[in-house]
């Protein structure tokens, strides 16, 4: 996909497309903001801090669309 740490990124969430960038990827298992997320080198996920809220959040790789 060629996602790079500091790109701007795009994914759809409940209230439509939110835009931010992309800070961390992770490709083991790892818990963020009390979940567990089971990411790998074949389904990376990324940390991603939204352009809007400041807020981070975890989103796999094949959710998220490079601007």
């Amino acid at each position: 996909m060629g996602i790079k740490k500091n790109d701007t990124v795009s994914w759809n969430t409940s209230q439509g497309a939110t835009e931010g960038k992309a800070v961390e990827k992770r490709t083991k298992e790892f818990t963020f903001d009390g979940q567990k997320f089971k990411a790998s080198d074949d389904d990376p996920y990324w940390i991603v801090e939204s352009s809007k809220s400041g807020k981070q959040a975890a989103h796999k790789e094949s959710s998220l669309k490079a601007k």
